[in-house]
């Protein structure tokens, strides 16, 4: 059975964490911390709203999957598991996004 393209992307991303820096982007964002791979994921959201913003769905298409690679990096850099993640949504499921949102207190 073939991957879904999230779990895909994350198992390159996570192949990469010890490669060269100097060779790998990936490798280099790994590099440079949780700190940093947090910070370039806020800079990508920004990016995919924006382009939201100017009504171009090719923009929002190219910001969004860099949004997606970015936040999976940053799983990675904090060692969670696509499946913490999908247990999450999976355990959301049984609560409207209203309960969800106050039980957050948000």
């Amino acid at each position: 059975m073939e991957q879904n393209p999230l779990d895909h992307l994350f198992s390159i991303i996570e192949s990469r964490r010890n490669a060269d820096a100097g060779q790998s982007y990936t490798a280099l964002l790994l590099a440079r911390g949780r700190l940093q791979c947090a910070k370039k994921l806020g800079e990508e959201a920004i990016e995919t709203a924006l382009a939201a913003m100017t009504e171009d769905n090719a923009a929002v298409v190219r910001e969004s999957s860099d949004l997606l690679y970015h936040l999976l990096v940053l799983w990675v850099a904090c060692g969670i598991e696509p499946a913490e993640i999908y247990a999450e949504l999976r355990a959301r499921e049984v609560r409207s996004g209203l309960e969800e949102k106050a039980a957050r207190g948000g």
